[in-house]
């Protein structure tokens, strides 16, 4: 086979692979019921831990699951957009995470619920992934991109010419206790993953519950094969230029699943369909299989429905909340997903601070939501 066809097949791997994994990640988590708002909103006004439980689960899954693949040099976490430049923009991470935070509980989701209720028959969630989607591209090229950069990112943490390789906890643990930079990160995920494994499991209730069990360790080794894909079967050498890259990526480094800014992408690519520039990218792919897997699951369990807005208040809130999470999930670099499984996967300081802030605005959001109604 030709250079050319060889770079094709991976291109339609990585496509065909991102769709695949979108469709298993919307079916679990449709089943499963798997939601990080609601998973918060379980804590604050219940103290009910089930639903946060399975979504630290796949998380443990996740980071030790990318920590092998990177020790085993299968794929470069270093390559990814949460760990590379020689900047820590501190302040976008954590104003966006906050201000997505906000948004996802006005929305009443985040991009990864919305999507899942697209697939279950809400014309809601269509509105306020629509509107979120157009935020997230002005965000990333538009107005909104230009607030960002001129106020938010340049506030960072310079790395340059520092003992750290990068803003991750391996590198940090590595110049702390001199060991070996690999040696470094495998402890580093050890630790971490036995520390929320060790929480997740405490719980005799969540053991027995054999759907959210089976659920936190699927949607983790998702994020896993979704770094194997992008980083292994979708590293190879462009034919064009012998260099070698990432094919069939927005970020043209190594990716895993994340909601927010393939909205943003989708959208670009159905507005500008005929500029032959622009392509189906691993991110579109699996933002489309999760609405297609999220669909299933509802039609044969019987959950489908056709839902609209409850009032002209609650659509103008929600638009608000799409709003933000549009600014906020491009400004954090991802979402629940894309940074809080995916980016926290490759242990980034980055995406701890982002992960920080959406638990802050959303708790924060939550708590005046309640008071609110309390008073009235």
């Amino acid at each position: 086979m030709s250079a050319a066809g060889e770079a094709a097949g991976t291109v339609s791997t990585v496509l065909w692979g991102g769709f695949v994994l979108g469709l298993l990640f919307g079916a679990v988590a449709q089943r499963s019921n798997f939601c990080t708002m609601g998973a918060m909103s379980d804590i604050v006004n219940m103290n009910h831990w089930s639903r946060a439980r399975m979504w630290l689960l796949a998380m443990a899954v996740a980071i030790a699951g990318a920590a092998a693949l990177q020790h085993f040099g299968q794929v470069n976490l270093a390559h990814s957009i949460y760990r590379r430049g020689v900047n820590l923009p501190w302040l976008s991470l954590l104003v966006g995470g906050t201000l997505f935070g906000v948004g996802m509980t006005l929305a009443g989701g985040c991009a990864n619920k919305n999507l899942l209720r697209l697939g279950g028959g809400s014309l809601r969630s269509l509105v306020v992934l629509a509107f979120m989607a157009i935020s997230a591209y002005m965000t990333l090229k538009g107005l909104f991109g230009q607030w960002r950069a001129a106020w938010l990112d340049p506030v960072s943490i310079s790395l340059e010419g520092g003992a750290l390789q990068d803003a991750s906890l391996g590198p940090v643990l590595a110049a702390a206790s001199g060991l070996a930079a690999p040696q470094a990160t495998m402890v580093a995920a050890a630790v971490l993953a036995l520390g929320l494994l060790v929480f997740v499991f405490k719980d005799a209730r969540f053991r027995r519950n054999a759907l959210q069990v089976g659920s936190g360790l699927a949607l983790g080794a998702l994020i896993v094969a979704g770094w194997y894909l992008s980083g292994h079967l979708g590293y190879g050498e462009n034919p064009e230029t012998l260099e070698q890259v990432y094919f069939a990526t927005n970020t043209r480094t190594i990716e895993s699943l994340s909601y927010v800014a393939p909205t943003a992408f989708t959208l670009e690519l159905l507005l500008l369909w005929t500029d032959k520039s622009l392509h189906p990218t691993f991110g579109i792919t699996s933002l489309i299989g999760i609405v297609v897997g999220a669909a299933l699951v509802a039609r044969f369990t019987g959950a489908f429905r056709w839902e609209g807005f409850a009032s002209t208040d609650d659509l103008k809130t929600q638009i608000l909340g799409a709003v933000l999470m549009g600014f906020g999930g491009v400004t954090a670099l991802g979402c629940t997903v894309g940074q809080g499984l995916s980016g926290v996967s490759t242990l980034a300081i980055g995406s701890f601070i982002a992960l920080a802030g959406i638990v802050i605005g959303c708790v924060a959001t939550l708590k005046y939501l309640l008071w609110k109604a309390e008073r009235d």
